[in-house]
């Protein structure tokens, strides 16, 4: 169980400040001492607006990050990147994301960058807030990649990053990292029609480094690439086998699904704490208070206290940043209120 009642906390990613989003497109143009200032300066900023909103969890806003996952495949050896997306006009959708061709055998000798980037946000970060760090796991990783010879499917390709990716949850815990979150959002998206029981049995095989040794946690969503969603957007061919899996907290995106299935974190804090999206990351509609506080007390009718925490529905990569920071300071203040009501201390 968590150390604090209806705590605060983010899935991962954050917006880039605008002249990050320039930079990332002209890199060429700056020196390697010029980027990790820009980077460090990035971080920063997400660290600042994350903790003005005053945030009990926070994270270094993925600010290496190209997306939660995508940049992941430069690290990864026996790989050919696409060049060029493979659809680049029209309505914004998955399909404008490319594949990479595998040349050779998939490994990762340097590792997926996570340590670096947990051992910057412990450098950056000021003190008495929680860090937490967040890794793609290795089905959702396998999308992007295009079967070969070698990897015939879907499952092979993930077969092989599986221990690429628990390397790297063990090298992050032996970095000092005591919360992560593994991200496995093609899980949610593909519940509907593969066989649940063989996601939970990948999932705790890459996981089982670090269960015991840090506070586990992951989300479970339904794609937001340009604020669109890519999975039948529905919980319920997940439960119960998803209680098996090996974590301590898991959040359900339930903003921009209007609460559709709120009576679900019943069953799952009876065994584990729950992290519920209160925020949707997908409008601009700017949640108040208010209307935090009462999300917050439509959950306590479902879940006790001390098993809930309130996130937004997914990463802010895709929100504005003027957006995403003020929803995260009302999130934060309708949480307070309720707070308040029960005679819990902030």
């Amino acid at each position: 169980m968590k150390d604090q009642p209806l705590r605060s906390t983010v899935i991962g990613s954050y917006p880039f400040p605008s002249w990050m989003e320039f930079a990332v497109h002209h890199l060429d143009q700056f020196g390697s001492h010029d980027r990790d200032e820009l980077i460090d300066d990035a971080v920063r900023i997400a660290i600042a607006d994350q903790t003005d909103a005053g945030l009990d969890v926070i994270t270094d806003g993925e600010q290496t990050r190209l997306d939660f996952n995508l940049s992941f495949y430069g690290f990864l050896e026996g790989i050919e990147l696409e060049s060029a997306s493979p659809r680049r006009f029209g309505p914004p959708a998955h399909d404008q994301r490319g594949k990479h061709r595998v040349t050779e055998s998939i490994t990762a000798s340097q590792g997926l960058g996570t340590v670096r980037d947990f051992q910057r946000l412990k450098r950056v970060a000021p003190p008495n807030v929680v860090l937490k760090a967040s890794v793609p796991g290795p089905y959702t990783l396998s999308g992007r990649l295009l079967p070969n010879s070698q990897y015939p499917d879907r499952w092979a390709l993930t077969e092989a990053l599986l221990p690429l990716v628990r390397t790297e949850l063990a090298a992050l815990v032996a970095a000092g990292c005591q919360e992560i979150t593994v991200d496995e959002p093609s899980m949610s998206c593909y519940a509907h029609k593969e066989n649940p029981q063989r996601f939970v049995d990948i999932f705790n095989r890459t996981v089982e480094s670090v269960v015991g040794r840090c506070r586990l946690s992951t989300h479970l969503c339904f794609g937001n690439y340009k604020a669109r969603a890519v999975g039948l957007r529905h919980y319920a061919p997940m439960f119960p086998v998803f209680l098996e899996l090996a974590v301590d907290e898991i959040h359900l995106e339930m903003s921009s699904r209007e609460f559709s299935e709120i009576e679900m974190i019943r069953e799952i804090a009876q065994r584990k704490d729950v992290a519920v999206g209160i925020v949707d990351v997908k409008s601009y509609y700017i949640e108040t208070p208010h209307d935090i506080a009462q999300r917050v007390r439509t959950c306590l009718k479902h879940a006790p206290a001390d098993r809930l925490a309130f996130a937004p529905d997914c990463g802010l990569s895709q929100t504005a940043r003027w957006a995403a920071r003020q929803k995260l300071k009302n999130m934060v203040e309708g949480i307070r209120i309720v707070k308040k009501e029960l005679g819990i201390r902030t």
